[in-house]
């Protein structure tokens, strides 16, 4: 952290704006202000196209990279081969986790484009010695069926796209237990450390793991699943200095309490983040000793539980898309579905429409039980609504099922 601080005094405008002309670097870490996403969006507007963030100069800079624009406006981001490497080493830590190497496949089932993840997990993968698979520019049912005819082993993508994939091999009448899948590395959504999530994409890939992970363009991969326990991710610590703090009042929550993740890029000198509000929700647990697995690093428990901007207030209940999904994810006849959310006199409301399986004769029976599931879980009476299987969209990347439509009065 020293090292960081003495090199952005140095030469980075932007960080040297913020944190003062003469930082000191014994400061303790509470000292320093947080950096927040709108903070980077801003000084890029001002210092197109790359904004200000950068330690060395431009001809330095060889890689780059762009937020996927879910949560605000895209960030661009570059980095020099070095801080690149740093990024690469960290999910080369995933694969060794996941026991993947040079007998394995990997299958990357994503459309490539300047999102971080993609690149470094390809790059970490060729690293790693694993013949790589690039999916992009297919169809599910012909990404499907390279999978079975190049005999892949791991299978990277979205939770959300590891069972569409799932389905669409069902459609076509592939069985997937003669794929020779056996690890499924999922990011992008909190699914992978949700146990319902993980036991549906199971189910449909017979004799695959699934691996969950975490990280973003902003600070690259943060973490990766402990071997030993499902649904336990740890952080990357010598790549990140970790703080998990309440969202309102930026103090340090205690272990087992939920609050928001901020870290500071140890390694990524070349466009470093120091103290930047990630956004996620997570919850720690209090650590005796090393885990399990021996690893003394934070862990977090459930993964990523949400974000702390997803949150909706329906009638006085705190609503997250996360909560809402483990409760969806129970029944495995519903395939997919859509929450609508909307402004009644000024009040937030929202609504739920599911599509089922195709065959699933039950619907009202189907439509009542996820009612009374909803409403026993956040003592709110939400209306379900059910449409014709194919009915609603399927997403390759992040899934955006919370749709918000215009103001009603009535």
């Amino acid at each position: 952290m020293r090292d960081l601080l003495v090199a952005v005094r140095e030469s980075n405008s932007f960080q040297r704006s913020r944190l003062g002309c003469f930082i000191d670097p014994n400061a303790p870490l509470s000292s320093l202000p947080l950096t927040t996403k709108s903070e980077i969006a801003e000084d890029q507007r001002r210092n197109p196209p790359f904004g200000s963030n950068r330690t060395y100069s431009l001809p330095e800079y060889t890689r780059f990279s762009q937020t996927s624009g879910s949560t605000g406006p895209p960030i661009r981001w570059l980095d020099t081969t070095d801080s690149w490497r740093a990024l690469v080493e960290c999910w080369q830590r995933i694969y060794r986790v996941a026991g993947i190497g040079r007998n394995d496949a990997v299958f990357f089932a994503f459309s490539f484009g300047p999102f971080l993840g993609f690149w470094t997990a390809y790059d970490a993968a060729i690293a790693e010695g694993a013949l790589c698979l690039p999916g992009g520019g297919m169809s599910s049912s012909a990404r499907v069926q390279c999978i079975m005819d190049a005999r892949a082993t791991v299978l990277c993508c979205t939770p959300t796209y590891a069972i569409r994939l799932g389905e669409t091999a069902r459609e076509h009448g592939l069985d997937l237990s003669e794929s020779a899948i056996r690890a499924i590395l999922v990011a992008g959504e909190p699914g992978g450390s949700i146990p319902s999530v993980r036991a549906k994409i199971e189910t449909l890939w017979p004799g695959a793991r699934v691996w969950d992970h975490h990280g973003m363009t902003e600070v690259g991969p943060v973490s990766c699943e402990c071997p030993v326990r499902a649904g336990i991710l740890h952080v990357f610590e010598d790549a990140h200095l970790p703080e998990i703090l309440d969202p309102e009042t930026q103090r340090p929550v205690v272990p087992g309490e939920a609050g928001e993740l901020v870290l500071t890029t140890l390694k990524r000198v070349a466009s470093p983040l120091i103290r930047y509000r990630t956004g996620d929700l997570v919850r720690s647990e209090p650590q005796d000793g090393p885990c399990a697995c021996g690893s003394c690093e934070l862990s977090l428990v459930g993964g990523i539980l949400g974000r702390v901007d997803d949150m909706v207030v329906v009638r006085g209940v705190n609503l997250y898309p996360s909560a809402v999904d483990r409760i969806l994810s129970e029944f495995a006849a519903v395939a997919e579905y859509r929450v609508e959310l909307s402004r009644v006199n000024a009040m937030d409301e929202v609504r739920l429409t599911i599509e089922p399986l195709p065959g699933h004769g039950e619907v009202n029976t189907l439509r009542e039980s996820v009612a009374t599931a909803l409403r026993n879980a956040f003592q709110l009476r939400i209306e379900v609504s059910a449409v014709e299987p194919g009915s609603l969209p399927r997403f390759e990347m992040k899934a955006r099922r919370w749709v918000r439509l215009p103001d009603e009065t009535g």
